[in-house]
């Protein structure tokens, strides 16, 4: 008789990619929205995931748009507070004991005093937060690559003021077709000369071109995305021997039709190929579904088995720059959910002590 599949939210893995509006309960959102007097589309009130494509350009500004009106959302310290906190217990309760969150302050600044005090707020409420959830939380600090490169030049040289606070890495978002990496450059050597890793977006509405970009100049030691990688084998090879992690986020690949369903993302080809591989929800308030959701998918759609799930939880922990010690508990615990003796089903797993960055 054959054995039920372990629960994947008790698997103990890392999470890599999520945005901090994004990581937002939709709940939350109808809450704030109401708080604050914002009016949300029927799109973001219906309960269920907003229809979207942003495979072309008009697709890719209606995402860009309903983003936007969720962020406005968003105008307290108390606000901020709430969602990091929301995001470490939902991680939690979904098997995650390590989460790096990324946060663009310049969203923020205007209502929260500046760039400097948003990012301070941003790191008190990730302290709280790990305080109170017993899980590590780090912050990647991204730049908008629509904007200006000297905007990202100032964001670098700011997260660069709190690596003893937890910014642990420097990332370059939204859509790359319209911001090309070679053009954040400085950028990206003023964040790794401050000892963050380079955290880009790549491959994602945009093929290998764009991967070449943020590994060549930019220096990526992980990928945002990294999906479309599979079209270029020679630069998966290169990826694989370099051990560069691709953040791969299913359900957000579907819902943005960059494939037309789950089991069109080549998630089995990465894998085969030995590129590292770290599961993310990335928006799963746009996105309807968090982080174990992509693990069930991986079971469901591409036949992984339980160790080879187990694997996938692994590169997410050592894809991560989670204190050594957490790693090995982390790791010690992949083991035993792999051997029957993990953790209660949905209580998810930390560390023995919530780890400081």
């Amino acid at each position: 008789m054959d054995r039920p599949a372990r629960d994947v939210r008790t698997l103990p893995k890392a999470h890599l990619h999520l945005h901090f509006t994004g990581s937002m309960r939709s709940e939350t959102l109808l809450e704030l929205a109401d708080l604050h007097g914002v009016r949300l589309p029927d799109s973001l009130t219906s309960g269920r995931p907003p229809r979207l494509r942003a495979t072309d350009e008009r697709g890719w500004f209606r995402f860009q748009r309903l983003y936007d009106i969720a962020r406005s959302c968003v105008r307290s310290e108390d606000d901020m507070h709430r969602l990091v906190r929301e995001a470490a217990e939902d991680d939690r309760a979904e098997g995650s004991g390590w989460l790096e969150i990324q946060v663009d302050p310049t969203s923020y600044a205007p209502r929260l005093g500046g760039l400097t005090p948003a990012v301070e707020i941003v790191l008190d409420a990730v302290e709280a937060a790990r305080a109170a959830t017993g899980i590590g939380i780090a912050v990647v600090i991204a730049a908008n690559r629509t904007k200006h490169q000297l905007e990202a030049r100032t964001l670098a040289r700011l997260a660069a003021q709190y690596t003893d606070r937890g910014v642990v890495g420097f990332g370059l978002s939204n859509d790359e077709r319209r911001g090309r990496a070679p053009a954040f450059e400085r950028a990206f050597e003023i964040a790794r000369h401050a000892g963050l890793f380079a955290n880009p977006h790549g491959g994602e509405l945009d093929g290998p071109r764009s991967i070449r970009d943020c590994v060549d100049v930019l220096g990526a030691r992980r990928l945002g995305h990294g999906i479309r990688v599979v079209e270029d084998p020679e630069l998966m090879a290169v990826l694989a021997r370099r051990r560069i992690v691709c953040e791969v986020c299913p359900a957000s690949n579907v819902a943005l039709g960059v494939y037309d369903k789950a089991a069109d993302v080549p998630l089995r080809t990465l894998f085969e190929a030995g590129v590292p591989i770290a599961l993310g929800a990335d928006d799963p308030l746009l996105f309807g579904s968090r982080l174990a959701a992509q693990y069930e998918l991986a079971r469901d759609e591409h036949e992984f088995t339980d160790a080879e799930l187990a694997e996938l939880a692994r590169q997410s922990i050592l894809g991560s720059v989670a204190p050594a010690q957490v790693q090995r508990e982390l790791l010690d615990g992949v083991e035993g959910w792999l051997a029957g003796s993990g953790a209660v089903v949905g209580a998810g797993f930390v560390p023995t002590r919530p780890p400081v960055a």
